[in-house]
């Protein structure tokens, strides 16, 4: 996506960005790269669908939520981020390779003559020559012989580089697709990735007969922190329950960041009574430290989570099977929350 970059640019840009800064602060929104992405965007006009969803959330008087927020730059940019950056990627191999193609069609006219001329000089030596001809011919031929050779020297020079500038456009291409597919503030899988691996998992389960099972975490009363406390000890909060999920995810287990305050964990080739037994170290590993602020070092409490485990049940889809992991974690809830709900005894609770 690109604008008009003059208009942040000089004092009329310093102004331009504490405009933008403080129209975010108005809505109580942080001011990470991807929240100020999108009203830079918006306030350069550069994007008009997302300045109408801005536009008209305000004029309904919403909040914009950390939900709100992922929402839209998961509508709006990330996507776009990376079937650009696939183009451009695919549109660099495509002249690489053309380049290369083009060599070797020339390297094999340039072998085609080569050969005419050994055919020729061939001719020549069987009807016999004089000594001033034949050395005429055999400086014609090695001339030739040389301009063949540095061709083909050039052209493995080429072919080489271009590997090379392919597999760098190759890590690239990684590199993007890894930022599309996670979470910037608590590094783990985001919500996209989430969903296509679920969906990869649950492919597998039902062709290799295998158990999957699904954990969903809800931080308990986070609105409560961000409204006490601010963002930015909410940011806080989100990270450290995130580094819980991603030490307790071994293996082939993707922990992921669900929304603002919810988690899961994808565990494939596992039972429900492993995965319960995981959401209940999980759950005390996150209530066993009290968060504190780093700047005064007040104590904010412990936090806790309430959370879900459903096993996968052939063969009901996807959405079926989120939403009674869903429905697991709304009962922990209802029983008090700070515990963990296993779908076979949705009707009992156990303390975290």
């Amino acid at each position: 996506m690109t604008y008009d970059l003059s208009i942040f640019r000089g004092a009329q840009g310093l102004a331009r960005a504490r405009e933008i800064i403080e129209r975010m602060g108005a809505q109580d929104i942080p001011t990470n790269p991807a929240n100020y992405e999108i009203w830079t965007t918006h306030a350069a006009g550069a994007h008009p669908d997302l300045s109408r969803e801005i536009e008209a959330r305000l004029a309904r008087g919403e909040r914009f939520t950390d939900e709100t927020n992922e929402a839209l730059f998961e509508r709006f940019f990330a996507n776009t981020r990376l079937s650009i950056q696939m183009l451009e990627t695919s549109e660099t191999i495509a002249r690489e390779l053309d380049d290369v193609v083009s060599n070797l069609r020339g390297a094999g006219e340039q072998a085609g003559a080569y050969a005419n001329e050994l055919q020729i000089a061939a001719g020549n030596f069987d009807g016999g020559l004089d000594s001033e001809t034949f050395r005429h011919v055999v400086e014609h031929l090695a001339a030739t012989t040389r301009e063949v050779a540095e061709h083909n020297r050039k052209l493995a020079e080429q072919i080489e580089l271009s590997s090379l500038q392919v597999m760098e456009l190759q890590t690239a291409l990684r590199s993007v697709k890894v930022e599309a597919l996670t979470d910037g503030l608590t590094g783990l899988a985001n919500k996209r990735m989430l969903e296509e691996t679920l969906q990869r998992r649950l492919e597998e389960s039902v062709s290799n007969k295998s158990e999957l099972c699904l954990l969903i975490f809800n931080i308990d009363n986070f609105r409560r922190v961000n409204d006490a406390w601010g963002n930015s000890v909410g940011d806080q909060v989100l990270r450290y329950v995130g580094s819980v999920l991603r030490a307790h995810a071994q293996g082939d287990v993707l922990a992921s960041r669900r929304s603002a305050d919810e988690f899961a964990m994808i565990m494939p080739r596992t039972n429900l009574n492993l995965a319960e037994a995981v959401a209940e170290r999980v759950s005390r590993a996150i209530k066993s430290k009290r968060i504190s602020l780093k700047s005064t070092g007040d104590v904010i409490g412990e936090i806790s989570v309430s959370a879900g485990a459903a096993c996968y049940q052939d063969p009901e889809n996807l959405t079926q099977f989120v939403n009674r992991a869903e429905a697991c974690v709304l009962a922990a809830k209802q029983a008090g929350r700070d515990r963990v709900v296993v779908e076979a005894r949705s009707d009992q609770s156990s303390a975290a």
